[in-house]
């Protein structure tokens, strides 16, 4: 085959490409790889980075504590979250109710970390996602979004930043969790 007609073929399947991801952009949301986020229900405003290497995301908690609540496990964690709207420092106390523990290998040994169920807004959708609780203040975003939440969101387009803003108001489609994400 000549050099022409190479060059016109990948020509082609370049194009064809372009379509395709023109078509499912069309469907999707995009994302950046930082986004601001919102924390529900307390409306915290709070910049999430996007991490597909990540399965499971993560959120910035102090003093975590398993307790036990009618005869069910539950985690006490103290949220410590600038806003990123007002400047304001939100520090509550939460309990939920323990969703699952990670266990967590790296660099520094193997870890276990409490995962909880909570909301956050990414654009104009309120997601139900799992979270595991660990202390992030040395971090540079308090938030981080793995795949699980990721595949719900739409497209991740890793060279831009926000992309979307969050407004999830009364009317504001809600995502509850789907227990099919274990699988992932």
């Amino acid at each position: 085959m000549g050099k022409t007609f190479l060059g016109v073929l990948a020509a082609s399947a370049m194009a064809s490409t372009l379509l395709v991801s023109t078509a499912a952009q069309a469907d999707d949301k995009v994302f950046g790889w930082v986004e601001n986020a919102s924390i529900e229900p307390w409306g915290i405003a709070v910049k999430a980075k996007l991490d597909s290497g990540a399965l499971t995301s993560s959120l910035d908690a102090r003093n975590i504590e398993m307790f036990e609540k009618d005869g069910e496990e539950w985690v006490r964690f103290r949220l410590k979250l600038e806003d990123q709207e007002s400047g304001e420092t939100f520090s509550d106390q939460i309990e939920r109710p323990l969703y699952r523990e990670q266990k967590v290998r790296g660099a520094g040994g193997r870890d276990e970390r409490p995962v909880v169920l909570m909301d956050v807004c990414m654009g104009d959708t309120v997601y139900e996602e799992q979270f595991s609780l660990r202390d992030r203040e040395e971090m540079l975003y308090p938030l981080l979004l793995g795949r699980r939440t990721i595949s719900h969101l739409g497209l991740l387009d890793v060279r831009n930043t926000f992309l979307q803003t969050p407004e999830c108001g009364e009317n504001a489609a809600y995502v509850p969790h789907d227990p099919a994400d274990e699988q992932s």
